[in-house]
């Protein structure tokens, strides 16, 4: 058995998500205790109940303690089946949560499968579609693995509403591990503003704010407004994509009631500023959400890779710890000029 406890580290619902899929993919049954102990309202909520009943719906799993507020769970995974699935998140939980769930097992099933999620799709303290689409989708895709992403429709906190749908094709090889150690030349750099049912001139706002402190232009095509629908609000995203060579990165800040267009240009021009100021090819959550795919396709291979990034955050940390407890691999952090690299490596 899989035995997880889930105060360890940041404390949150990611060492339940990683957990899930590693039962998952090893068939090992897993045991996870003080779940999200971390977190202000700790135990399992809505969103996390539904990462469960989607690994239960992908495997023909079992689970005892999936209800809501539980801090305990058992969850016995049965054989992986690739097909056609349906996921609603109520609340506007995230649609990529889930997805993160339920892929690495879907990634090694014996067939195709498609998933079509409903719920949020730009949420706090989860991706936005927009990076898995640009930045960590073709990754996955460099392991051999097809994965599309189709963005139907926008949904933010607290309407929701939003849907997408992820085709993953399982590789006809075994996974082939692949190293991230370098950017290479920047290609193109733009930013977006999404404001969905709110008034346009925050849109305005917040690109000329963004377009001031990283010298991009309306006219150079660099400060976009993408079309929106009304009923895909309220909400707001401002987006940064930097395209270089051999990786994408992609970084969101969402708009709240107390923050003006301004201040949230700022913190999304700090973020950038952080990642261009480092010499590691991935951005902190990019390096988190890699390491699973990633691990899987060594402990398949048997081969080494490695990656680096411009921060190790906690929540990378615990990710680590978590998946060189369900998998025989070792996860390496250290420090390089101005970067950390991760290395992962078969266990003896």
């Amino acid at each position: 058995m899989l035995a997880l406890d889930g105060s360890t580290g940041e404390g949150g619902g990611q060492i339940l998500r990683t957990g899930l899929a590693l039962a998952m993919v090893t068939g090992r049954p897993l045991h996870i205790t003080s779940i999200r102990a971390g977190r202000p309202k700790p135990g399992l909520m809505r969103q996390h109940l539904a990462c469960v009943q989607a690994a239960a719906a992908v495997c023909g799993g079992q689970s005892e303690g999936a209800e809501l507020g539980s801090q305990t769970l058992v969850f016995t995974p049965g054989a992986v089946r690739a097909g056609d699935y349906q996921f609603q998140i109520a609340t506007a939980g995230s649609c990529l949560l889930v997805l993160q769930t339920v892929l690495p097992a879907l990634m090694l099933a014996d067939g195709e499968s498609r998933v079509q999620l409903s719920g949020g799709t730009h949420n706090p303290m989860a991706p936005p579609f927009d990076f898995l689409e640009r930045a960590f989708a073709p990754l996955v895709r460099r392991l051999g693995v097809g994965l599309e992403l189709q963005l139907q429709r926008r949904g933010f906190y607290p309407a929701g509403g939003g849907e997408l749908v992820a085709r993953i094709a399982p590789s006809a090889q075994p996974l082939t591990p692949v190293d991230a150690t370098e950017r290479g030349a920047l290609l193109n750099a733009y930013g977006e503003a999404l404001v969905p049912g709110l008034a346009r001139n925050i849109a305005t706002r917040e690109l000329e704010a963004l377009g001031q402190r990283m010298g991009w232009t309306f006219e150079g095509g660099q400060l976009r407004h993408p079309p929106t629908r009304q009923n895909e609000g309220p909400g707001n995203a401002l987006i940064a994509t930097l395209e270089y060579e051999q990786v994408t990165e992609v970084f969101c800040q969402l708009g709240e009631r107390h923050l003006s267009a301004e201040q949230v240009a700022k913190r999304l021009v700090d973020e950038v500023r952080a990642y261009q100021r480092s010499t590691g090819a991935l951005g902190p959550h990019l390096a988190d959400q890699w390491m699973l795919p990633l691990a899987l396709a060594v402990w398949r291979s048997g081969q080494a890779a490695s990656y680096t990034c411009s921060e190790v955050t906690q929540h990378t940390a615990t990710n680590a710890q978590t998946i060189a407890l369900g998998l025989p691999v070792r996860v390496q952090i250290t420090s390089v000029e101005r970067a950390m690299q991760v290395g992962i490596l078969p266990a003896p």
